[in-house]
């Protein structure tokens, strides 16, 4: 059973990371722990912080782009100002100066997709320009983008696990 002070205390780690990184929590507080009560049930059932509003299907692998903070929170944070959950909100809507929309979700329905697989490297316009000595990753959450043997263990961005890094350039 999740208790309210394990929600208490993964609330305010929470908030502490968005805010360190330039993000906010929704600011009603008891829809924000609701959420979070969510993610730690997941975490419960899963062994990952999967979104509480997404239904997660097969293993961990399977589900790195619904792991929160999901790989669509960026983007719908730009383009409605929040995430699909709303657990993250933008600066005018944590302020009051704009009202929450209700947005679609990104995920590809159940049935329409694949589990993802490692994809070849995405070509880029200094393929063959340059000869790197080290791959390039890209974080799918922030977009970090390093040149190394392998990806780090933790974004230094946005704190994902390295799972959640995608090999960007050969």
């Amino acid at each position: 059973m999740i208790s309210q002070s394990d929600i208490d205390k993964k609330y305010l780690a929470m908030k502490e990371q968005a805010e360190s990184w330039g993000y906010h929590l929704n600011p009603d507080e008891t829809f924000a722990k609701e959420l979070v009560h969510g993610i730690l049930t997941n975490v419960g059932r899963y062994g990952f912080d999967a979104c509480p509003c997404r239904l997660c299907i097969g293993p961990r692998e399977d589900n790195l782009d619904i792991i929160c903070p999901c790989d669509y929170r960026d983007q719908d944070l730009t383009d409605f100002g929040i995430c699909y959950c709303a657990l993250y909100v933008s600066k005018d809507i944590a302020t009051g100066k704009m009202p929450a929309p209700a947005i679609p979700d990104r995920r590809p329905p159940l049935g329409k997709c694949e589990p993802k697989k490692a994809e070849p490297a995405k070509p880029s316009p200094l393929t063959g320009l340059m000869n790197l000595p080290f791959p390039v990753y890209r974080c799918r959450v922030c977009g970090y983008l390093c040149a190394r043997k392998n990806p780090p263990s933790v974004c230094p961005i946005c704190g994902v696990s390295a799972d959640r890094f995608e090999k960007y350039i050969e």
